[in-house]
């Protein structure tokens, strides 16, 4: 069996991306390791679902810990470092922020974190954090980095904007043919799947693994996170069938195998 390291920047992401992943290599006996880079202090939190003097980040906290118990993670960790916020915020300029970090401090905390393991393969995002985020690039760098400096193998989990794009235009297209108003959420992802900078196309994806058995889990997960998924958001909403069109599948770079033309999309993150 295999140790896998999920390493993710912020409470939600692991759920959202790579939930079903996770919960299929618990399933299979492998040991999953979730390690979060922050806390997600900077997020917007849904309202009227904080207490009264509750902070964010421990509310977010205390969702992953659910979150990765439903998945079956082994093991969760937090880097220590503050949420970054969106590129364009002051809090990227933060002294604690994970984006002002130094690679070398990053890698090192990370070394320490999983000194006690033997690990075989580590996922963070592709070069672009999937969607331009800073901590989510942050990720990027720092988990390439260790993973080079201990022979680890590495995949990027990504965004296929292809079939992204595809199911939003469809959701869209059944919305208008009943007559209803659009919802906000999904015009926002109609707007950046069509962005080159969201995700990655599907030519350049290696590996798509198939989560349908497990879906009920990950959305378990999904909504676990709920001072950060409103009860009308297009991940809580969707029908299960646009569900599983939607999140049925994870898609994962080899950044060291690419996939060549003829060859078929691979369905085992452990196999090159």
């Amino acid at each position: 069996m295999a140790t896998v390291v999920f390493f993710h920047a912020h409470p939600d992401d692991e759920a959202l991306a790579t939930g079903g992943t996770m919960a299929l290599m618990a399933e299979a006996g492998h040991r999953v390791i979730l390690v979060v880079a922050t806390r997600g202090e900077e997020g917007e939190p849904v309202e009227g679902v904080l207490e009264t003097g509750e902070k964010l980040e421990d509310r977010r906290s205390s969702e992953v810990e659910k979150s990765a118990e439903i998945l079956g993670a082994a093991r969760i960790e937090f880097l220590g470092y503050r949420d970054s916020g969106m590129v364009e915020s002051d809090t990227t300029s933060h002294p604690n922020c994970f984006w002002q970090a130094s690679k070398e401090e990053a890698v090192n905390r990370l070394s320490k974190l999983l000194s006690s393991e033997e690990v075989d393969l580590i996922v963070v995002y592709d070069p672009n954090g999937g969607y331009g985020h800073p901590d989510h690039i942050q990720v990027h760098q720092v988990g390439t980095q260790w993973a080079q400096e201990n022979n680890v193998r590495l995949r990027w989990v990504t965004l296929n904007r292809d079939a992204i794009r595809k199911v939003v235009e469809q959701a869209i297209n059944e919305a208008i043919g009943a007559g209803e108003e659009l919802d906000e959420d999904l015009t926002k992802r109609e707007e950046r799947s069509s962005e080159e900078s969201f995700g990655m196309a599907e030519k350049d994806i290696t590996h798509a693994i198939d989560v349908t058995t497990v879906l009920d889990r990950k959305r378990a997960a999904v909504a676990v996170h709920a001072s950060q998924i409103a009860p009308d958001s297009f991940f809580v909403t969707l029908g299960e069938d646009q569900y599983e069109k939607a999140f049925g599948r994870e898609w994962f770079v080899d950044p060291d195998v690419p996939r060549t033309i003829e060859e078929p999309l691979r369905s085992d993150l452990l196999l090159d």
